[in-house]
């Protein structure tokens, strides 16, 4: 019975921690960092603001802790579908990104240029994102995360490009119509293949896919 209560507790716990998580993301998606106090941030969650930092120990460490669960919603979405051919894997990844970027557009900002000024855990829960996505991209093209430094650099200027464009996509305001997301997943994709074209090149033992 005593073990019982304390999972109902922890998980209890746990639901309020990502109650709290979810309030902030919407909160700093339309409001600025800088521009928030814990005060406003437990009014908006209807909670004393003793329980944030009882969770996060501060308001840096609640926006952190946004952030983290931002990628990791993030990286969970791109790399699904591990079971499919490498690449159907891939078009999925590429997709997968591309939707959350769509849905969660504040969310991917921070993630991709480094959320609050140069914050460096920001940043670096940022590089460390993309070493996961050229990770699972690898994975997808090579059947391996790991792969030799010259390719991964392609990767990781092909996944640069990709940050760049996604960014202007989800912009407001964006000049002219809007691409619909399957066709620019299918750009990209077209894109990532002629960089594992080029990894080849230089790099037999990365050969590309074989078009599927």
């Amino acid at each position: 019975m005593k073990r019982s209560r304390q999972r109902g507790t922890t998980e209890r716990s746990q639901a309020r921690r990502a109650e709290l998580i979810a309030t902030g993301r919407k909160l700093f998606a339309d409001t600025a960092y800088d521009a928030l106090s814990v005060d406003d941030i437990a009014q908006h969650a209807g909670v004393a603001k003793g329980l944030i930092y009882y969770y996060f120990k501060s308001k840096r460490g609640y926006y952190l802790a946004i952030v983290e669960d931002s990628v990791a919603e993030l990286v969970a979405r791109a790399g699904s579908d591990t079971d499919l051919p490498r690449g159907e894997r891939v078009r999925r990844t590429v997709d997968g990104y591309l939707h959350y970027a769509q849905h969660h557009q504040a969310a991917y900002r921070t993630i991709v240029t480094g959320g609050v000024g140069s914050d460096a855990e920001v940043l670096a829960i940022r590089d460390a994102v993309r070493e996961e996505l050229v990770a699972t991209i690898a994975e997808g093209a090579y059947g391996r995360r790991s792969v030799p430094p010259l390719a991964r650099l392609a990767l990781i200027g092909w996944l640069s490009g990709v940050e760049g464009v996604t960014l202007d996509w989800i912009a407001p305001g964006t000049p002219g119509p809007v691409p619909p997301r399957e066709e620019l997943g299918a750009l990209l994709v077209r894109t990532l293949r002629g960089t594992l074209t080029v990894i080849e090149e230089f790099v037999p033992e990365c050969p590309a896919p074989p078009p599927s």
